[in-house]
């Protein structure tokens, strides 16, 4: 249902230049360039930067890029309505999330959803908070769950709940028994999120604030290998919110313990969708799903774990 200067313009920008669309489009590079220009003409501005290597997106070319891709996302909504295939059993849920929450916290959510509505599917996008907004702004993902300092432009954020850092241990840990300090975690292995995550700016912060300094032992982007390095490396503690280990931490017996320092209070877990997009019955029901169970499973989580 595209035009055909929409879809020529579509390939350009997806390939880079004009003859890798041509050869996915098995249509002439000139004839593929003369329907660019009449889309520029028709708009009155250039969509390209035009390179001796390739053709790359300007400011007006990513704006027009986002609108179509979004069209593209409503019209295939209209058409699965029209069909019939919104239909409880084959609904699809496009989500996008940080690292955190897909390490244990999605997954339980999506298998306890599917519990009572089995015939729900999942599509879910894993990147960097720059990344998870843009799948929104786009229209890529029409809902988000990630951790956040601050609101995102072009997102419109539904439901917000505290994360503060919380520092994660085995049951055996010396410090199990105790309140926390941050000086307390010197003689220990620290695993960390990697320089520029919220969760480490927020700690580097309070670190110097406190006019300590403290080195993790293990750096990396994902949570899954700073849990496993926590789990079997003796005396090691992990450094990350109760909500990435809401369901896990039970299941593994571990000793969550709160920090005191204001910054370390500041980050809050954020459900983001699309400003002003129509949503699905079933993507509503899921949000409210969601509220529900954060709100409930987090509450008990502080109770048990003395938060």
């Amino acid at each position: 249902m595209q035009s055909t200067e929409i879809r020529y313009f579509l390939a350009v920008a997806h390939t880079g230049s004009l003859s890798a669309a041509s050869k996915q489009l098995f249509v002439a590079v000139s004839a593929i360039s003369r329907q660019i220009q009449r889309l520029e003409e028709r708009i009155g501005a250039k969509l390209f930067e035009r390179h001796a290597r390739g053709m790359v997106l300007n400011d007006a070319g990513q704006i027009l890029e986002n609108h179509v891709l979004k069209s593209m996302m409503d019209m295939e909504h209209a058409i699965a309505e029209i069909k019939g295939l919104n239909a409880v059993r084959r609904t699809v849920i496009r989500m996008a999330c940080t690292d955190g929450p897909a390490f244990d916290l999605l997954p339980q959510l999506f298998i306890r959803f599917r519990q009572r509505n089995p015939g729900v599917m999942f599509s879910l996008n894993v990147g960097t908070a720059l990344q998870v907004a843009e799948m929104i702004r786009s229209g890529e993902s029409e809902l988000a769950l990630q951790f956040s300092l601050t609101a995102e432009r072009g997102v419109e954020v539904i439901a917000t709940f505290p994360a503060p850092v919380r520092m994660v241990m085995r049951a055996d840990h010396p410090l199990a028994t105790t309140a926390l300090q941050l000086t307390d975690l010197h003689p220990y292995p620290l695993a960390m999120n990697e320089p520029g995550s919220t969760i480490r700016q927020l700690f580097d912060l309070s670190c110097r604030m406190s006019g300590i300094f403290l080195e993790p032992a293990l750096s990396c982007n994902r949570f899954s290998t700073l849990y496993d390095f926590m789990l079997h490396t003796p005396g090691a503690i992990v450094a990350c919110s109760h909500f990435s280990i809401l369901y896990k931490a039970r299941r593994d017996g571990l000793c969550v313990k709160p920090v005191n320092i204001e910054q370390l209070s500041q980050r809050t877990l954020q459900l983001q969708t699309v400003a002003g997009k129509r949503r699905s019955a079933m993507l509503s029901q899921f949000i409210e799903f969601v509220r529900d169970e954060l709100t409930t499973e987090g509450d008990v989580f502080r109770t048990e774990f003395g938060l």
